[in-house]
């Protein structure tokens, strides 16, 4: 998975891209480190360039989740299409994401 961070419409946004797996594991948890840091209140996962997502990944954007609650941040998905957004319907992340 590939990553890119920008800031737009005063949130951060984390385009990702690729297949999103427990190989990723890394990744996730430098991209979660950040949420500590000042500039990341309102943070928006734009999934459109996800291919894939595995029940690792649906792991990760919990502790992702958990780690912006705990912040009191706001974390948001957006553009999942594909097995991505059938893999987030099923398992009801719309629900805790508001996706």
């Amino acid at each position: 998975m590939e990553l890119q961070i920008r800031t737009a419409h005063g949130a951060r946004e984390v385009v990702m891209s690729g297949r999103m797996t427990f190989a990723d594991h890394a990744i996730m948890r430098d991209l979660v480190a950040q949420f500590e840091q000042p500039g990341w209140e309102r943070i928006v996962l734009d999934m459109a360039g996800l291919d894939f997502i595995d029940s690792a990944g649906l792991g990760m954007l919990l502790l992702a989740r958990d780690t912006a609650a705990r912040r009191k941040a706001t974390l948001s998905l957006r553009g999942a299409r594909d097995q991505v957004e059938r893999i987030l319907k099923v398992a009801r992340f719309d629900a805790l994401f508001g996706a």
